[in-house]
């Protein structure tokens, strides 16, 4: 097939949304397709690797507004009008349902070009954790015309898949998230790394991975890393990531250590080389982090939903508490933070846990899906 993928975040940017897709088009294109992702232009990043599996097309965009790590992707009607009229693709699937994306849309219909989606942001509950609680029904209205515009609209979960059909989304089918266990493995585990952090001795390491922005419940994350230290002093915490949040939590919190954003590479020594994750977030429509903390053997703590209510089973694999419960996942947190033996024992558990969800096996039912909708047919349910 000859795939275009719009999308208004790709790597070298570092979110799940941009690693999903760098994976997906990627492999891809090592599968024979025609890959081209059309994305706004970051010339403020380093130039990423030459990837010879898929092809890039820089588009117009800027900073989004107070977060300037993201790009908005401006309206290209015309531009991809030309290049899709030159060089026509099979199938144009939307990632981001920003102006780019909807541009996009439009000219796939224009043009006659089958044209799919995917979910896997949820704006609309962005806008109490910015003051614009006023605009959630404006925000949904907007995603759910959008998407509601093309084919199929891919969500992560099965659960969002039934909530968002709840909320009047059409054509929903399940993309989920894979993990490359060969990425993502306890043996990088590393003594030198732990020894950076000051837990050279054996202390507990406690790991957080994301942006740093206020939908991700950062006051609830550290009311459970304050709870963690009253049960073990010596704890250590290690956050990866950026995000408008930083600069404070730095000066608030002089004791953790702050890396920044750092190589996928790197990060997979990160993670490993810690020994509790715990995941505050109520907003994701995944939490990719969740996953790639189980494959690299940490025990996991998280709310209920998402990620964690298909991959964990309470106190077997990780711990897993009500979504409406803020208070259980402190306990929760400072329980592995006390008992060593728990930590352990859902330490060793949790890799087996993701042992199925190869990104092979995802790729391939998103590829067989796109196949049918190319051909006409009808893509599998949820």
């Amino acid at each position: 097939m000859k795939l275009a993928i719009v999308t208004e975040t790709f790597p070298p940017e570092i979110n799940g949304v941009a690693m999903t897709f760098g994976t997906i088009a990627r492999e891809l294109g090592r599968r024979g397709h025609e890959v081209t992702v059309y994305r706004p232009k970051r010339p403020d990043l380093a130039e990423a690797a030459s990837h010879p599996e898929f092809q890039e097309v820089p588009m117009p965009g800027a900073p989004i507004p107070g977060y300037p790590l993201l790009r908005l992707g401006f309206p290209a009607w015309r531009k991809l009008r030309d290049l899709w009229k030159r060089d026509r693709p099979d199938l144009v699937h939307v990632v981001t349902e920003g102006p780019l994306g909807a541009s996009a849309i439009s000219t796939a219909h224009a043009l006659g070009l089958p044209v799919t989606s995917s979910f896997h942001t949820n704006f609309h509950a962005y806008t109490g954790h910015y003051g614009f609680a006023p605009l959630h029904r404006a925000a949904l209205g907007w995603l759910r015309r959008i998407h509601n515009r093309t084919l199929r609209t891919f969500a992560p979960t099965a659960e969002l898949c039934d909530e968002l059909a709840r909320l009047g989304f059409r054509d929903l089918c399940v993309l989920s998230r894979g993990v490359d266990a060969r990425q993502f493995s306890p043996a990088l585990r590393s003594a030198e790394l732990r020894a950076s952090w000051g837990a050279a001795n054996g202390e507990p390491v406690v790991l957080h991975v994301g942006r740093m922005a206020a939908e991700k419940n950062y006051p609830l994350l550290f009311r459970a890393y304050e709870a963690m230290r009253t049960v073990q002093p010596k704890l250590r915490f290690v956050l990866v990531g950026d995000g408008p949040l930083r600069k404070g939590l730095e000066a608030g919190h002089p004791e953790c250590h702050f890396p920044g954003f750092i190589p996928r590479h790197e990060l997979a020594r990160h993670y490993a080389s810690a020994d509790i994750y715990i995941h505050a977030s109520l907003t994701e429509t995944f939490g990719n982090v969740l996953t790639e903390a189980m494959a690299s053997g940490l025990a996991v703590a998280g709310f209920d939903y998402a990620a964690a209510r298909q991959f964990v089973r309470d106190g077997e694999n990780g711990l897993s508490v009500p979504c409406d419960q803020p208070d259980a996942l402190i306990a929760a947190a400072a329980s592995l933070a006390r008992d060593e033996a728990l930590r352990q024992r859902l330490r060793l558990r949790a890799p087996a846990s993701l042992a199925s969800q190869s990104w092979e096996h995802v790729i391939t039912h998103f590829e067989n899906d796109l196949a049918r909708i190319v051909a006409g047919a009808a893509p599998s349910t949820p």
